[in-house]
């Protein structure tokens, strides 16, 4: 895909969001069910994933690893956002590749110190580019990409998050 064919496919969905901003507004869903042993069964849509726990809190390393998944889902959508803004720039990308790495202390999730806190501490992004671009132009693609990023966004500020429980009806 070019510039010109991605400016055309977005062109209507951009002019619909203008006249109706209401059908931009799409809710993203996630499904899951608890698992043999300690484990989640995610429906994704392409295919089934089976998540379960780190080997560092008593996992085979069989099952994915929801903070794997959480890193999975930062490099799929920075490198989704990166090529689209690279073809809208006109930036030719020979190769790309995206790492993200995050720290995590298990003593946190396992609840022996409470000063350590649940889950991933410190998060790094990179990218390694083939490509004749510009310092210039690779500043401006940084700067888009992390903008436009939905999960880079959703990570950098949080939104608020509701959690509910309830019974299954009989």
């Amino acid at each position: 895909m070019d510039a010109e064919q991605l400016r055309s496919v977005q062109a209507p969905l951009k002019a619909r969001y203008r006249e109706r901003p209401d059908a931009a507004l799409v809710t993203l869903r996630a499904r899951g069910r608890v698992g043999e042993g300690v484990s989640c069964r995610i429906e994704t849509g392409k295919a089934l994933v089976v998540a379960g726990l780190h080997p560092a809190t008593g996992g085979s390393g069989q099952a994915a690893c929801s903070g794997d998944m959480l890193l999975e889902a930062l490099v799929a959508c920075a490198g989704v956002t990166l090529n689209a803004v690279a073809t809208a720039l006109g930036i030719a990308l020979r190769d790309a590749a995206i790492e993200a790495a995050g720290d995590l202390d298990f003593r946190g999730t396992l609840g022996l110190a409470k000063d350590v806190p649940v889950g991933l501490q410190n998060i790094r992004l990179k990218f390694t580019l083939d490509t004749d671009a510009s310092e210039e132009q690779l500043a401006a693609l940084l700067r888009l990409t992390e903008r436009y990023c939905v999960v880079f966004q959703t990570l950098a500020h949080p939104p608020g998050i509701a959690v509910s429980i309830g019974r299954a009806l009989v």
